[in-house]
């Protein structure tokens, strides 16, 4: 039998420890310097930073909520995946009516790195999902596990759906299994099935991502799928604690770089843009890829560098690139394709025959092309970053 900390028992002090929970926000030291790096095009700063960042949510416990529609098992929940008996002390309340009314916050050796908060089904204390998600504060907890039962409703995918644009994780908990079995007339491999499919579709109908999908018993925390979730917990503890900087920090420079491409987009404008590149021949457009690559930091010679300091190989983070080069790029974007083909550089040609209109619809066009290219040098920058972010948090 586990001893409970001071918080495990509900009381009117739990509700101000969870103001204590870890909060997505970035320090604004990092999130100034990570924004300046990126303007600058310099790569190799944001990953001190992003360690910088991941440092202190490491040294904190990961803050699980765990919600759901009222009635499908919450608290009992909790109390298996605690091993605590529901007569116990120290287990979260449990009835046939609803029995949590305030969130209420449980620790158990079992996950020593762990809070589980017990919230209020969706409906006790909320008629709308905004709301209930703002009176729960669903911004301070890192992950989520959503608890269901005899039914996958709007309310379980509209959680997860909001969940997802958090940009947090989240488990599907299906629980009262033994119930399910004891009244279906299908097999058990195939209610098992049904049941899986039934959520999934549900989840892809709002636009979620799929997501794991336990089916449990809350009272044979041995059976079914509880010993593959406590497994599977503990594996991903630390990617889940650390879940919420690497989102927030991808979030803020995606945000970051797509500001610097709407500027760069506003300078295709104006004269002499090329000069502002470094470009000498405004016609060479894989010159102007790479112009566009070392403006961003994505050149070869940076991430060179950026593979080094994360001991990676670079050819890790060329791969990623879906537009290395000229000749890939027009093959795989038919925009560009289309720009670049015999037929649209005959007609360009032409063009030089009317008098007045050779260089403005030459320069015209080749604002066009100038813009589609930034526009897949953002996309490969994007996710470059992103592989950079989950390399320095994360490192092999």
């Amino acid at each position: 039998m586990e001893t409970p900390t001071p918080y495990c028992t509900p009381s009117p002090s739990v509700s101000v420890r969870l103001g204590d929970a870890q909060q997505s926000v970035l320090p604004e030291e990092v999130s100034h310097k990570t924004e300046q790096a990126l303007r600058d095009g310099k790569l190799l700063p944001v990953i001190s930073l992003a360690r910088e960042a991941a440092k202190p949510v490491s040294a904190k416990p990961l803050i699980i909520a765990v919600t759901g529609d009222s009635g499908n098992g919450m608290s009992s929940f909790i109390n298996a995946l605690r091993g605590v008996g529901h007569e116990e002390q120290a287990s979260a309340p449990t009835g046939v009516v609803r029995t949590t009314q305030t969130p209420a916050g449980y620790s158990t050796p079992r996950f020593p790195d762990v809070e589980l908060w017990d919230l209020p089904g969706l409906g006790v204390t909320s008629q709308s999902m905004e709301s209930y998600v703002e009176e729960m504060r669903f911004s301070q907890y890192d992950f989520f596990i959503i608890i269901a039962s005899e039914q996958f409703s709007t309310n379980h995918s509209k959680l997860a759906q909001t969940i997802q644009r958090m940009g947090k994780k989240f488990y599907v908990v299906w629980t009262k299994l033994d119930r399910d079995l004891s009244t279906s007339v299908l097999p058990e491999a195939r209610l098992l099935q049904t049941i899986r499919e039934n959520i999934q579709e549900n989840l892809q109908k709002e636009g979620v991502q799929e997501a794991p999908i336990f089916l449990v018993c809350n009272f044979a925390p041995s059976s079914h799928d509880f010993p593959k979730l406590r497994d599977t917990l503990k594996k991903e503890l630390p990617a889940l604690r650390l879940s919420g900087p690497l989102e927030a920090l991808v979030q803020l420079c995606e945000k970051v770089i797509g500001e610097e491409e709407a500027v760069l987009q506003e300078r295709t404008k104006h004269e002499h843009f090329e000069d502002a590149l470094g470009i000498r021949n405004a016609d060479d457009l894989e010159e102007v890829l790479e112009a566009y690559r070392l403006r961003f930091g994505v050149d070869n010679e940076s991430l060179h560098h950026v593979a080094q300091c994360l001991k990676k190989s670079i050819f890790e983070y060329q791969g990623v690139m879906k537009y290395p080069d000229l000749h890939t790029a027009c093959s795989r974007n038919w925009k560009l394709k289309s720009m670049t083909c015999l037929l649209m550089r005959g007609l360009l040609g032409l063009s030089w025959y009317v008098p007045g209109m050779g260089a403005p619809v030459v320069a015209f066009f080749r604002r066009l092309q100038y813009r589609c290219i930034l526009r897949l040098v953002v996309q490969d920058t994007k996710t470059i970053v992103r592989k950079i972010l989950n390399d320095s948090i994360f490192p092999a």
